[in-house]
């Protein structure tokens, strides 16, 4: 049993589409999507230690210990599997905080799937994901590995096969809070569920969307700016924005084109998660 892990990858999300399709008694919203993974993300590595002490080799900025989602990913399989040995955690991170792109639920998938391996738990990859699912909602798309259609509040996972195009996703340099989003009183919370048989490129919309571009006119900018090169979206409630394209030159050619007040990137959708064949 290996004792490190480097350059483990965790890499982002795009919600395809996300329908809101109404809210439970605890507050909570049900929604549709399709998730994608994208070949661009953080990438972190592990060292089991003997000490059962679960530390950041570098704590991410402004990020207190208590709500880095890897350290409690962490901290959670280790009392759930009853494990004495402890983990020093380092991450590159790449994908931008509050920006749709699942960054934190990544790491936190990353970080169950590393160190079940690392401790020699052996978990199966469901119980893996009922125990991400308290993290948060989209940490079980990441261990489920595969490209899925998500109902419920996003944990109730069908693997689908999505068309592996290019993406040009941009970033308009502001965060946005989940949770304002969501409690906003004009968000659309009734939308008809539908069958994944309806789905075809260009289907559907994110029901978060509006109300993101009436708060925050950077973000509807940005919009209309990629919407010259096809069907621009947000992706999960912002701020990162994103159009797909066949070929990575096209995608290439709209990003020399950006204005420099965003960042963006190309990448290239994957229906299998790197770290598929982990569990």
């Amino acid at each position: 049993m290996s004792d490190h892990y480097d350059q483990v990858p965790a890499p982002a999300k795009l919600n395809l589409f996300l329908h809101v399709t109404g809210r439970r008694s605890d507050g909570y919203h049900t929604l549709q999507t399709l998730f994608t993974f994208v070949d661009y993300g953080d990438t972190l590595d592990f060292v089991r230690t003997e000490d059962g002490e679960i530390r950041q080799r570098h704590p991410l900025p402004g990020i207190p210990a208590q709500e880095d989602l890897c350290i409690r990913a962490a901290q959670l399989l280790q009392q759930a599997g009853g494990v004495r040995y402890g983990a020093v955690i380092g991450i590159d991170k790449k994908i931008p905080l509050g920006g749709g792109l699942g960054g934190g639920s990544s790491d936190a998938a990353t970080t169950l799937l590393a160190l079940n391996r690392l401790w020699g738990l052996g978990w199966e990859r469901a119980r893996l994901a009922a125990l991400g699912l308290r993290l948060g909602a989209d940490v079980p798309v990441f261990v489920g590995g595969h490209a899925a259609f998500a109902e419920g509040i996003g944990e109730r996972l069908t693997p689908f096969r999505v068309p592996e195009c290019w993406y040009l996703i941009a970033h308009p340099g502001i965060a946005i809070p989940t949770r304002e989003i969501f409690e906003d009183p004009d968000l659309t919370r009734d939308s008809i569920p539908v069958k994944m048989c309806d789905f075809s490129a260009g289907f559907g919309r994110n029901d978060l969307q509006p109300v993101v571009v009436r708060r925050y006119p950077r973000v509807a900018r940005l919009l209309e700016w990629l919407g010259r090169w096809g069907d621009a979206r947000m992706t999960g409630s912002g701020a990162c924005c994103f159009v797909p394209f066949e070929e990575a030159s096209e995608a290439q050619s709209a990003l020399m084109q950006m204005p420099p007040e965003y960042k963006g990137f190309i990448a290239r959708g994957m229906n299998k998660h790197p770290l598929r064949d982990w569990v």
